[in-house]
């Protein structure tokens, strides 16, 4: 079977191909347009993957879309109807577009798909699975269970916010399901609104703030109080009740009544860009520890109802890197596996995968997991890369010995340089795995406030995350298992700390981060935490073997590894963008295939 799969016109639009089953290609449409988080049809996306697996249009046996629009047309109406007459011009607004584009969504698809190559309509088969339903087939197909629990936690799709279902073989059950507009994602979303952040983008970020938080303080404690008291009311199966008067989403074109989010807190809402002060901190560790405890309720309850061993993650609070290793705490299964690309994006890959094993109820036989590390994106030759930069009169240094680039680039990382990174295949998901890549010095003690300010142009609070050989990892972190996908946040091991002062808790912000609490400060959060992606030879051997050359030369098996890209920008997927980005940026070196640029000896 030959199944292409989509995802558009809300956020982070993709496109997937499988071949029988296996996971061939699969892109976001922002890292071809350069537009972030493109909603469009993703045309080029579409493009890329047929090219790459060598199919036609014709050749498809379906196309499948990621959810059910009409569906989602009717829980439109009906909230707007429910609410009425709050929301009439969020109504009025809205409705046009419904009616003029996204209802005729199959018309929407062809014409797009004809703008890409020639093809029989006639023969072409479309389906549309429901939301929830591509999240649970995108998470557990492509893991080595054979049977799991599939806990999908989002913002809405159609009706449903969350769900618990059974995977089996090639069927997956939906057991339960939790209906908008109560949504622990949309919860976690009007607390990154009313926090300054903005929403579908800036989730990540108030994630990264939560830790600054004080948990002793009489803040936090209050804001905890509140937000249960006032806001949401959790209940012991995980499922949860948002009190609606204080919500905007649902009718409106915010997120929240600022007024009563004022009065409620003591507060106003952050302007964007403005300093992020304790309480913001406080607030946000509240929501986060709120997050957690709903996380964890939600797999208490999947564990009891589907009596699985396994667990598989799938939707946009599955990026919740701390949530999930508080998760992985409790030890209520085996093993986790989380869908890399858990947002929108990865339901494209879920829509094709639901096609395959439950539309054609094709066999599957899980053994190990499928994702090919999630370098399922474009990838360029040396030949290809040097015609690229060609026109732009570069210099560089070839090398034709890898094992001597490698040992090359270990040593200017040692030096404290900063590093872009591009090599193989382009990631699929937020995550930057070693491909796309921005690399320092994780023992560096201004190395995160020089990507942070000089690279990434971006809040100088963001932590960033470390690539560590597997076999290394307990070494530097709590944890003696595996994170390829950067998905899961572990303390860093207590032989990596230095002392720190006794009232370090009381610090502002600023004095935290500049508090040298670890050894390997750049990757080591304020509360000694660390967002952690395991490497090996089989995951990804060439970034394996660059860790390998820096373990060598310095000792430390560790790296600073953060996304190839700066603020508002998607991650560079040409090397046109590496160079670009490499250009516009106080980046000292760029590697990129088997050559090596001097940022000091480029024009």
């Amino acid at each position: 079977m030959k199944i292409l799969g989509i995802s558009a016109f809300y956020h982070d639009s993709a496109a997937a191909i499988i071949h029988d089953g296996k996971i061939l290609a699969a892109a976001q449409e922002e890292r071809f347009s350069r537009k972030k988080q493109d909603a469009t049809f993703p045309k080029k996306a579409i493009q890329y993957c047929l090219e790459f697996a060598g199919f036609s249009i014709d050749e498809l046996d379906a196309v499948v879309f990621y959810d059910k629009p009409l569906l989602k047309f009717e829980r439109l109406l009906e909230t707007y109807y429910g609410f009425a007459p709050k929301g009439i011009s969020s109504f009025i607004t809205s409705m046009p577009v419904w009616l003029k584009e996204k209802l005729f969504l199959k018309k929407q698809i062809y014409d797009g798909l004809k703008e890409i190559e020639d093809y029989d309509k006639k023969e072409l088969k479309l389906l549309f699975p429901e939301h929830h339903l591509s999240h649970a087939a995108s998470a557990f197909y492509p893991s080595p269970f054979q049977k799991a629990a599939i806990l999908t936690i989002d913002g809405v799709g159609e009706w449903s916010t969350a769900s618990i279902c059974l995977g089996e073989e090639n069927k997956i059950t939906v057991l339960k399901e939790l209906h908008f507009p109560h949504s622990l994602g949309l919860l976690y979303s009007a607390f990154t609104y009313f926090l300054g952040f903005k929403v579908n983008n800036g989730e990540y970020k108030l994630m990264g703030m939560a830790p600054y938080g004080n948990e002793q303080s009489e803040n936090f404690k209050k804001y905890l109080s509140i937000i249960k008291t006032e806001l949401v009311d959790i209940k012991e199966d995980g499922s949860i009740w948002l009190n609606q008067s204080y919500f905007k989403y649902a009718t409106g074109l915010r997120m929240v009544y600022d007024k009563k989010w004022e009065k409620l807190f003591g507060f106003s809402r952050r302007a964007l860009d403005t300093e992020v002060e304790q309480f913001h901190c406080d607030l946000a560790l509240a929501i986060q520890r709120i997050t957690e405890e709903v996380v964890l309720k939600m797999a208490i309850e999947a564990k009891r109802i589907t009596g699985a061993d396994y667990l598989c993650l799938a939707g946009g609070v599955a990026l919740n890197c701390v949530s999930n290793g508080k998760l992985l705490d409790h030890n209520l299964f085996k093993d986790i596996f989380i869908q890399p690309a858990a947002g929108d994006a990865g339901g494209a890959l879920g829509a094709a995968l639901a096609a395959n094993y439950i539309s054609f109820e094709q066999e599957r036989i899980a053994e190990k997991e499928t994702m090919q590390s999630s370098l399922l994106g474009p990838s360029f030759e040396n030949f290809e890369i040097k015609n690229a930069l060609k026109k732009h009169k570069v210099i560089f240094e070839e090398y034709s010995n890898d094992d001597e680039l490698f040992e090359k680039t270990a040593q200017l990382i040692s030096e404290e340089n900063v590093i872009g990174w591009f090599q193989g295949r382009m990631e699929f998901g937020p995550r930057a795995l070693g491909n796309r890549s921005i690399l320092g010095d994780p023992r560096s003690t201004k190395m995160q406030e020089i990507i942070n300010l000089k690279i990434k142009f971006r809040e100088s609070f963001r932590p960033f995350a470390p690539s560590v050989l597997e076999e290394d990892c307990s070494e530097y972190f709590d944890f003696e298992g595996k994170s390829p996908y950067m998905l899961l946040v572990r303390p860093v091991n207590k032989s990596q700390l230095l002392p720190i002062p006794a009232d370090y808790q009381s610090f502002s912000m600023k004095e935290k981060l500049a508090t040298v609490r670890s050894k390997l400060q750049a990757i080591t959060h304020v509360d000694n935490s660390a967002r952690i992606q395991t490497v090996s030879e089989t995951t990804n051997v060439r970034y394996a073997k660059l860790l390998k050359a820096f373990k060598k030369l310095t000792g430390c098996g560790a790296l600073i590894n953060t996304s190839f890209n700066v603020r508002g920008e998607p991650i560079v997927c040409t090397p046109e963008d590496a160079y670009n980005c490499f250009m516009n940026t106080n980046m000292d070196y760029l590697v990129i295939g088997n050559l090596i640029l001097d940022k000091k000896e480029q024009l």
